[in-house]
């Protein structure tokens, strides 16, 4: 009960904060819905799509590939530096809020921001009349895992590598970028050489991105995406391992500062 309350005073502290930053909620907004109007019209225009088609497809790789990616990663580095430079962390160690629950605190903050944008995008979608084919279950259980791996490798990236605001936008491009592209993100894997196809089964986001357009936009189930669901629940498991025990070490490290 006590870590629970903890946990939930600690992410509506960093939700309110952001509600504060309207121009940062409004930029995290706007960010999917044009990236999904842009990927919806030229998927339409190239691929001779229907608009609700073209969406359908769209739809998932804005989500996995722009908005979570920038929210869920992006954002658990840049709020694991903003503690850090603002002395929270000093301030937790001299109060009763134990460090797990300031973790999970963090970590459900941004589920909840990565579950908001989830909801915005398929909601732009479905103003085009696209629709999701799939198990709803399915899919969910797929953003859940994408959600879960990006905030673990934000808390590694963002405790490890990051010692300043500044260094959050070159360290996320510099890790990011070149796998959303590899994941097929922005380009579809089928323009990909067999090459860089060998190379992107070992991306997390390809998986999350063949994984959630094979349940959305063509109605797969799990035994046809099992490969890619199950590398998804196994990369999740070790990212949120991986988190926790890079935070336990900053917190060592902040102790002896």
């Amino acid at each position: 009960m006590k870590y629970g309350r903890e946990t939930l005073a600690v992410c509506q502290r960093i939700l309110i904060e952001l509600l504060r930053r309207r121009r940062s909620l409004i930029f995290w907004c706007i960010f999917p819905f044009s990236v999904l109007i842009l990927s919806g019209f030229i998927l339409a225009e190239r691929a001779k799509l229907s608009i609700a088609q073209a969406f359908e497809f769209a739809a998932p790789s804005t989500l996995v590939g722009a908005a979570l990616f920038f929210s869920c990663l992006g954002g658990s580095v840049a709020t694991v530096v903003s503690e850090r430079e603002q002395q929270t962390l000093k301030r937790l160690f001299i109060s009763p809020l134990s460090g797990t629950s300031y973790f999970l605190g963090i970590f459900l903050a941004h589920s909840c921001i990565g579950i908001g944008q989830t909801l915005l995008v398929y909601t732009i979608a479905a103003f085009w009349n696209a629709r999701f084919q799939g198990s709803l279950l399915l899919g969910s259980l797929i953003i859940l895992l994408s959600i879960i791996s990006y905030v673990g490798v934000g808390f590694i990236l963002g405790t490890q590598f990051a010692r300043r605001t500044e260094d959050v936008n070159a360290l996320v491009a510099a890790f990011g970028v070149p796998l959303l592209i590899l994941g097929g993100a922005f380009l579809p894997t089928s323009l990909f050489p067999q090459t860089l196809l060998d190379i992107a089964k070992y991306n997390p986001i390809y998986h999350m991105n063949v994984a959630l357009v094979g349940v959305s936009a063509n109605g797969y189930s799990l035994d046809e995406i099992a490969p890619h669901f199950w590398f998804l629940c196994v990369f999740a498991v070790f990212m949120v391992a991986g988190g926790w025990l890079s935070y336990r070490r900053m917190l060592s490290v902040e102790r002896r500062l």
